[in-house]
């Protein structure tokens, strides 16, 4: 029977594990207003992204400009006694060179200029801190990044102790993998360390940068992470990703997907054997590995330089002639 052979090569093979992974952001900050009331304004979305100073939402500022307004007021008046105090001041000065007035009505003069200045300034103070009050009023963002879940809305009152959203900057991503602690011995940092999509193709390769000394006592496992290049912004912090730890290479003999058949759950390939002079198929038991490209891993049941079959499969049968086509 005319078939077409293939020979069985050996190719570099990767020792991986997959492992579902955690992506977390290394630059991320939690936004908490640094004043109670009421949100009257919610200025960005969850996804947008947001520079530095950006605003993000707004408080009901009304009850502290109000205490802005009449601390200014205040302050007006106080500067107002202030003047009047150093004219009063001023004349008695003349007065006490005169003689006309004692040393201690100026001592008295000075006394309350000192008095009327001090309690400007301390106005002055109490004003600058109800003004930093006043600005806190617009929560802005205190640094670049992806606008996280907004869990308050329009009309919520909030505390400062309440979370208004997060903040994450998805160029500084880190994979959280958990190792089974049986594998803990194989790791190390500088591993290589793969994460791939949903068809199995790499979407981002990377090193391990750190293994965790310790075991997780509830999960048996170890903790390895790795920095996770993101120029395109694909990947966002919280996903769930597909990881692989590689552990080394190996040389494993690869045949083509074409060439495999599966019988009884058993999965076999045909190999072209000289017998007595003649060509012959024989049916070889396979123990397959992951496929790569268009070809199989063969982990037992093949080595490199078999001739394998690898058309016309279906019609063959153990020691079946065979004749090799171009």
């Amino acid at each position: 029977m005319p078939v077409q052979i293939q020979v069985a090569r050996a190719v570099p093979i990767d020792d991986v594990t997959e492992y579902l992974a955690t992506l977390k952001s290394r630059d991320s900050a939690v936004i908490m207003p640094e004043v109670e009331g009421q949100i009257t304004e919610i200025l960005v979305r969850s996804g947008d992204r947001v520079a530095a100073g950006t605003p993000l939402m707004q408080i009901d500022p009304a009850r502290q400009q109000a205490t802005v307004k009449s601390q200014r007021d205040t302050g007006t008046a106080k500067q107002a006694g202030l003047e009047f105090t150093r004219q009063q001041f001023e004349r008695v000065k003349v007065l006490h060179a005169e003689g006309i007035l004692s040393q201690q009505d100026l001592d008295r003069a000075r006394t309350e200029v000192d008095a009327a200045r001090a309690e400007l300034e301390a106005l002055d103070a109490q004003l600058s801190e109800q003004q930093v009050q006043l600005r806190y009023h617009r929560v802005t963002a205190p640094t670049a990044g992806v606008v996280g879940d907004i869990p308050v809305r329009v009309g919520d009152r909030v505390t400062v102790s309440t979370v208004l959203t997060t903040l994450s900057r998805t160029s500084g991503l880190e994979a959280y993998v958990s190792v089974p602690v049986e594998r803990a011995p194989g790791l190390r940092v500088g591993l290589p360390l793969q994460i791939v999509d949903s068809t199995g193709t790499i979407a981002a390769e990377m090193r391990v940068s750190f293994v965790s000394p310790q075991v997780d006592d509830a999960t048996q496992t170890v903790l390895v992470k790795a920095s996770v290049p993101n120029e395109r912004r694909s990947l966002r912090p919280a996903q769930f990703v597909r990881a692989r730890i590689v552990w080394g290479t190996h040389e494993s003999p690869v045949i083509p997907v074409l060439a495999v058949s599966r019988l009884g759950g058993q999965y076999f390939a045909f190999v072209a054997q000289e017998h007595e002079g003649t060509l012959v198929a024989r049916q070889k038991p396979l123990r397959l590995g992951e496929i790569v490209g268009n070809d199989y891993v063969v982990l037992d049941g093949i080595v490199p330089g078999d001739r394998v079959i690898v058309s016309g499969t279906q019609m063959l049968a153990d020691g079946a002639p065979v004749k090799p086509q171009g």
